[in-house]
Parts: C-alpha cells; sequence; structure tokens
C-alpha cells in the first residue's frame, strides 16, 4: 500500500525507468503548467523536513544511489512486487526518493486545511471532553511521507509564534502507520532523525551545537507501524487504532486499492464507517484523473475514483453498517474537494537527488 505500495509506483517507474537521478534538487517544470502560489509553509522548515531525509538515508543516497534506484525501478515494472518491496535497501531507496517531495505537499495540505482538521477539537468540547492527544491513522503510509509531513505539521502548532496567533497546539500526537510491506525500519529511522537532534561536526561550533535541537520533542508525538493488508480482514487492533483515530488518511492509495480490488474496498469503507467516531475525518489524495474499471452485467465501465468514493461513502453507507433501509441515515459529510491541485518545490531547497513538483486530487469527508 504506500502508494498501495504498489501499483502507483510501478507507473512511476514506467515514467522514469530511464532517466537518472541527478546530483542536486531541480525544479522538475512542464509547459502547461500553470503559476502556482508561494508555498504557505516557511522554507526553512521544508528544508528541515529534506534534511530528515538526507539524513536518514544517508548511505542509500551516496553515489551508488543511482544503479540501485535502477534495481528497483526494473522490479516495479516487471510487476515483481514481491522483489521490490522484499529488502530493506529497495524499501530504503523507495522512500529516499518518492517521500520527501510528497511529505512537503501533504504538509501543505495538511496546514491549508487547519480549520477543517481542527474541528475535531470542537466536536470534544461539545463532548465536554479533551483528549490530550490527537491520533492520525495513515493507511498505506509505510514509505514515511504522511509521517514526516504530520512531524512538520506539529512543529508549526507548537511553535511559541503560533500559540500568540491563537492557533497553537497543546496536544500530542500519535501516527499510526499502515501498510502490506514491512516498512518497520523505514518508520523507525525517520522517527528518529524526526526526534533527534542532528549530529553535527565535531568542529562545530559552539553557537552552532547551542541551536541543535530536534524537530519535535519526543514528548510531543509517538510513532507506530503496522504491517497488514486492510482489504484482508480486519484484525482487532487495526480496529482499535481506527476506532481511535481522530483523522484516517488515503494517500496516493484508494485508487491503487481499488485497482486491486473495487469490491473489497466498498467494503473496506463501508466498514471504516462503522468504526470511526463522530467527527472524525478522512482524507484522501490521489492522482488527477484516476479512473477503476467496474465490471456490471457483463459490461466493464470506467469510473472516476471520486465518484466511486462518493457513491461508496454518501449515498451507500446509509443505515446499519451500510445497508440501505427505510430509515436511512446520512454518515458522512464532504467538506472539501479539489480535482486538480499543484505542489511545487521551491527551487532553493536542496537534496541529494531530483525531487519533483506533484499534481493531485483530494477529498476530506467528516464522519456524522
Amino acid at each position: 500500500m504506500a502508494p498501495n505500495s504498489k501499483l502507483n509506483a510501478k507507473r512511476k517507474a514506467q515514467r522514469e525507468s530511464t532517466k537518472p537521478a541527478k546530483p542536486r534538487t531541480e525544479r522538475h517544470t512542464l509547459e502547461h503548467d500553470k503559476p502556482l502560489a508561494i508555498s504557505s509553509i516557511p522554507f526553512e522548515l521544508q528544508q528541515l523536513l529534506l534534511n530528515i531525509f538526507r539524513n536518514a538515508f544517508a548511505e542509500r543516497l551516496s553515489s551508488d544511489f543511482g544503479p540501485l534506484l535502477q534495481e528497483v525501478k526494473g522490479h516495479l515494472y516487471n510487476r515483481d512486487f514481491a522483489t521490490a518491496f522484499g529488502k530493506t535497501e529497495y524499501l530504503e531507496a523507495y522512500a529516499a526518493r518518492w517521500s520527501p517531495s510528497r511529505a512537503l505537499g501533504y504538509l501543505e495540505l495538511f496546514w491549508d486545511l487547519k480549520e477543517q482538521f481542527w474541528r475535531i477539537e470542537e466536536t470534544d468540547a461539545l463532548d465536554g471532553e479533551r483528549s490530550k492527544s490527537r491520533k492520525v491513522v495513515c493507511l498505506g503510509g509505510g514509505a514515511g511521507a504522511e509521517i514526516v509531513a504530520l512531524g512538520g505539521l506539529q512543529k508549526i502548532m507548537s511553535d511559541p509564534d503560533a500559540a500568540s496567533e491563537g492557533r497553537g497546539n497543546d496536544r500530542k500526537m500519535e501516527i499510526v502507520a499502515i501498510d502490506m510491506a514491512d516498512w518497520s525500519l523505514v518508520v523507525e529511522n525517520l522517527g528518529k532523525h524526526l526526534t533527534a537532534a542532528p549530529t553535527l561536526s565535531k568542529y562545530a561550533s559552539a553557537a552552532a551545537k547551542a541551536a541543535n535541537v530536534p524537530l519535535i520533542n519526543r514528548e510531543d508525538i509517538t510513532m507506530s507501524f503496522h504491517q497488514h493488508d486492510i482489504l484482508e480482514t480486519t484484525t482487532p487492533e487495526i480496529s482499535t487504532h481506527l476506532a481511535e483515530a481522530n483523522l484516517v488518511t488515503l494517500l496516493f492509495t484508494l485508487n491503487e486499492l481499488y485497482t486491486t480490488s473495487l469490491p473489497s474496498t466498498q467494503k473496506f469503507l463501508l466498514h471504516l464507517t462503522s468504526l470511526l467516531q463522530r467527527g472524525a475525518l478522512l482524507f484522501v489524495v490521489d492522482s488527477p484523473g484516476s479512473y477503476s474499471s467496474v465490471t456490471l452485467n457483463g459490461a466493464e465501465k470506467k469510473y472516476p475514483m471520486q465518484w466511486l468514493l462518493d457513491h461508496t461513502l454518501l449515498k451507500q453507507a446509509n443505515g446499519n453498517q451500510g445497508v440501505r433501509g427505510q430509515d436511512e441515515v446520512p454518515r458522512w459529510e464532504k467538506l472539501k474537494e479539489d480535482g486538480s491541485r499543484w505542489f511545487r518545490l521551491d527551487e532553493r531547497l536542496r537534496y541529494p537527488i531530483e525531487l519533483e513538483n506533484m499534481r493531485m486530487q483530494l477529498h476530506l469527508y467528516r464522519r456524522l
């Protein structure tokens, strides 16, 4: 699953299988790109997040990274997913290559949608209670982009200046990543670099040493990983995590789930509906123009991913656990959607290899 981890990665490999890694970050532009607004995320924080990946995968991003990445792309291109995601070095190469730019793009989305996200706290107030932590479950989040993005969000919300502006955060964050492949070492490595000060040269000045602090304090964030196929039977442990979640993300994952098995994906979304608490959010991001094939009465027809998602959540998820009846009760409301949105990397950012801009669609739902 990250991006289920498989089919979406294969599509990237098809586009890039002949393009060598470059020695530094370059802005990736297309002739049909439209002008974009400047990112709402401070440049300094964006570079710090890229540094998290650079430091976490320093060994992989060495001079021999190009051949290793080409191996991964070759296995993905040949649909040999068991091999592509079967070795730690391949998983690290994948995370070092595709997750950094996604982390920056996701952080911008999280921050731009903060008003919708923080309605969770309003629900707590109505219930007469306020949880000490905010729980986010990232389905297909093993490659780490969501984790680093949420770490950046926690950093912004914990900033003293944010508190003075009335948007501060006194809540902890718990992140649970769930994925098919065993990304445990990747998640652990990124978590360590998020919550530990970077290693400095022994020649660093006293001022540099004094200013060298972790991006996030250990007590402000916790991270865990669970290897599980969500299209299979959901375990009690996974169900508990989902039931406690304030936010569930499906970032560049849902369309690949639909491609794997549309009936199983619909079944899972309805099961998710039955598990989530009132006020919980479901955030879906995917490639724009994503379609999935549905066979009805022996004839195959393609439907846009967003149509399938709306149909499942806004029409099917009525009554008792998704069973339509005479007394239909709406279970979801749609808070936000955007069929085509760009995130463009700041050309000043630096990273050992080339990264890419992102174009995506997004959909945000709230459990009623």
